[in-house]
């Protein structure tokens, strides 16, 4: 007998990239709110799911993650970086995001995504790291502190900020503030070659836990690429920052029934 919650499926079933929640996620999230184009963000939500407000929310973050803690003994599994990118909308009188598009350096954390309704395609995403000391390397985060990121895909950069803090708290933005949705499909080439039906999905989090979050304002840009379309919904304005450590688990999804693309 064949097991395992991915592929591949093996007699033990320790092959299996992805086991089943629950996932535990612990990391440095820094978060960028700006402005841009309602109708160009609008064109990125499922039909009907609502009012786009003209705003995106970027996180860059450096996760570590773990399901029984194996994974930390062998951290090759566990760490990695992600470029986080939402949609704002009001739906049924709420705030709420909608991810159209993610990228992460790292497999298992690609097919996570895709399981929770996360679109995720390989990147490389790098971040300032902060130590906390006080030290011309250490970025402490303090007033005047300057951070930078950077999103790369195939050989071409696609995004990059420019961070300066300011001193006082960070606001909780994205998937930090409200309900943040994904869609799932079922694409298959069994028989006629169909991206199936799509699903709406909320992603059950718990246990969210975030220590202090240190604000201040980023200039946020976005570059044209041949193959992504990140470009669509660049900033028209400068975006207020925040950054901190955040801990989350992922225990399932809820669905949210089927939509149109």
């Amino acid at each position: 007998m064949l097991h395992g919650f991915t592929p591949p499926y093996t007699p033990e079933g320790r092959s299996s990239l992805v086991p089943p929640p629950p996932w535990h996620y612990a990391g440095t999230v820094l978060s960028m709110a700006c402005p841009t184009d309602p109708a160009a963000a609008a064109r990125f939500l499922p039909q009907g799911f609502g009012r786009a407000t003209g705003r995106i929310i970027a996180h860059v973050c450096e996760w570590q993650a773990t399901t029984d803690g194996w994974e930390l003994l062998d951290p090759v599994n566990a760490q990695y970086r992600e470029f986080i990118l939402l949609v704002e909308a009001e739906r049924e009188g709420a705030l709420v995001n909608f991810c159209p598009m993610i990228w992460v350096d790292q497999d298992i954390s690609l097919i996570r995504g895709w399981l929770q309704g996360w679109p995720k395609k390989l990147g490389q995403v790098w971040m300032t790291r902060s130590y906390g000391l006080d030290h011309p390397a250490a970025a402490p985060l303090r007033a005047g502190t300057r951070l930078g990121a950077s999103l790369a895909v195939k050989d071409r950069r696609l995004a990059e900020a420019a961070v300066t803090l300011d001193g006082g708290e960070g606001q909780a933005l994205g998937f930090l503030a409200g309900p943040t949705y994904g869609l799932v499909g079922a694409p298959s080439i069994i028989g006629e070659p169909t991206p199936g039906a799509l699903r709406l999905v909320l992603p059950g989090i718990t246990g969210r836990m975030a220590g202090p979050m240190v604000g201040g304002t980023a200039e946020l840009r976005f570059f044209d690429a041949p193959r992504d379309e990140l470009a669509a919904l660049r900033p028209t304005g400068p975006a207020v920052a925040a950054i901190g450590n955040v801990a989350i688990t992922v225990t399932g999804a809820t669905d949210m029934g089927v939509v149109a693309g």
